[in-house]
């Protein structure tokens, strides 16, 4: 007959536990134990293999925030523009908010050369958002509630576009 020895937690060695890592094999508790599609991995493992898919070099993080602000900057212009035109302009800000997010997204994605990140993708989100405040500010101070609602509306397509469009989340598949 096979006698079983009792498995303890490597970060708690007071825990008993049946796991173990799929990876390395150490014995991990509930509480250390990370799901994945193959199976229970320790912390230390999904850190290591998440680190694999962070690519980002420093110099992304400046030429992403640049890229960003710049042609959001842009984009708030044209947006402050059709705020005057009346009823068409809200067609025109629910189809040119999307437009605009891609080719943000697409614009940071060709000068960090596809390199990514979660802190670049955030980096990214915050350029797009500072990048449309000159814009904000000018039409705060006017009192244009129009073109304030149509920079808002903008900013609520535009910046969960380029975050989802760089890290490649997927909604539906």
């Amino acid at each position: 007959m096979t006698e079983s020895t009792t498995l303890y937690c490597y970060v708690h060695p007071n825990r008993e536990t049946s796991l173990r890592c799929n990876n390395c094999n150490r014995p991990i508790c509930a509480s250390c134990a990370v799901r994945t599609p193959t199976g229970y991995r320790c912390k230390e493992c999904v850190r290591e293999r998440q680190k694999t898919f962070d690519t980002s070099e420093w110099y992304d993080y400046v030429l992403g925030f640049i890229v960003a602000g710049v042609l959001s900057a842009v984009a708030t212009f044209l947006v402050s523009l059709i705020g005057g035109i009346g009823f068409f302009g809200w067609f025109i800000i629910f189809a040119g908010a999307p437009t605009a997010g891609v080719m943000i997204a697409e614009g940071v994605r060709l000068v960090t050369r596809r390199r990514r990140s979660r802190s670049l993708f955030i980096t990214v989100a915050a350029g797009v958002v500072l990048g449309a405040l000159p814009v904000i500010l000018i039409q705060v101070l006017r009192g244009d509630l129009f073109g304030i609602l149509f920079q808002v509306i903008y900013l609520v397509i535009a910046v969960p576009l380029v975050y989802t469009r760089l890290s490649g989340i997927q909604l539906f598949r």
